[in-house]
């Protein structure tokens, strides 16, 4: 989402409140108010002329206490009253894309107020989701979701006119890599060229696009988590599944001549649930792929990749 401008101090702290749920705005002007309020009761000490200089910070200390006493509170309050509003309205959205027909509601909507319905579908899955947006309406790394100490990042892309190439599909793998984020999301209101999905086969991005946006959203109105078998033709193994183990589809891996060769995905030596592909991204073994458990982080069972001729 494109930042505004800001015009002063003040719209930059509500916006920051805003940010929080409510009732951490609400919380944060009591504290403030009893913070300042006691600093100012202090009024100016005793003093003696060799005080003089402790004395006067006191007295300005207390003086501008008595202003912020007022002025801080009110500007958390502004901020709360932000968040509850921005809140109701990624509600309304979500509620609008998934009443109706998804493709049509989306194709209404101006591209920040597709990154918010994103991110509240994410929210309701019950990712932790910071707002960040970039310098336009596609620049960067629009969300930041954060799930059992893991991080994840998302790329919106609101484009119904022509597909998204590999491009933005590497952009973002790169900057997953540069920040070690466990994996990332690119939803799109459009499609998906086929180097874009191949590019992303064998990676922890999940391509969300128009075909599937439908089911990704109902999926977050339901409160039900984004599952690697929502749809195995748009997941790459992202999020690990909490149920029991299932049985795996066999994997297209390749020999060290590059002949394709049909290779069984293992269970997970430790726990027996199924394995995913995923790649080192730090260490001697930086850019390799190996064998990770379903259930990471509960369990962190691991199995080199060993293929077969």
């Amino acid at each position: 989402m494109g930042r505004r401008k800001r015009t002063s101090t003040a719209e930059d702290f509500m916006d920051i409140v805003a940010m929080l749920p409510w009732w951490a705005g609400v919380g944060l002007a009591v504290l403030s108010y009893l913070l300042f309020a006691s600093l100012a009761a202090r009024g100016a000490p005793a003093m003696t002329p060799s005080q003089m200089g402790a004395a006067v910070a006191g007295t300005l200390i207390s003086t501008v206490s008595q202003l912020l006493k007022y002025v801080v509170p009110l500007l958390c309050l502004a901020g709360a009253g932000m968040s509850a509003y921005r809140r109701a309205e990624r509600t309304k959205l979500l509620a609008t894309a998934t009443d109706g027909d998804t493709s049509l509601e989306v194709s209404r909507m101006t591209w920040q107020q597709f990154e918010l319905l994103v991110g509240e579908a994410f929210r309701s899955q019950g990712y932790g989701v910071a707002e960040l947006g970039g310098a336009g309406p596609d620049g960067g790394v629009d969300l930041v979701l954060t799930k059992n100490g893991s991080r994840y990042l998302v790329q919106c892309k609101q484009w119904q006119a022509f597909k998204v190439g590999v491009s933005v599909v590497r952009e973002l793998f790169g900057v997953m890599t540069a920040q070690r984020a466990a994996g990332g999301f690119l939803v799109t209101s459009g499609r998906l060229t086929k180097e874009a999905q191949a590019f992303a086969a064998g990676k922890n991005i999940t391509l969300i696009d128009g075909d599937r946006l439908a089911k990704f959203l109902r999926s977050g109105q339901a409160g039900r988590p984004l599952a690697p078998n929502m749809d195995r033709d748009i997941v790459n193994t992202l999020q690990p599944a909490s149920t029991a183990a299932q049985p795996a589809p066999p994997l297209a891996t390749a020999d060290a001549s590059g002949r394709p060769a049909a290779e069984k995905v293992p269970p997970c030596p430790r726990c027996g649930k199924h394995m995913v592909r995923r790649m080192a991204r730090q260490g001697s073994n930086a850019g390799s792929a190996f064998w990770g458990c379903s259930a990471y982080p509960e369990c962190r069972g691991t199995q080199p990749i060993e293929l077969r001729s």
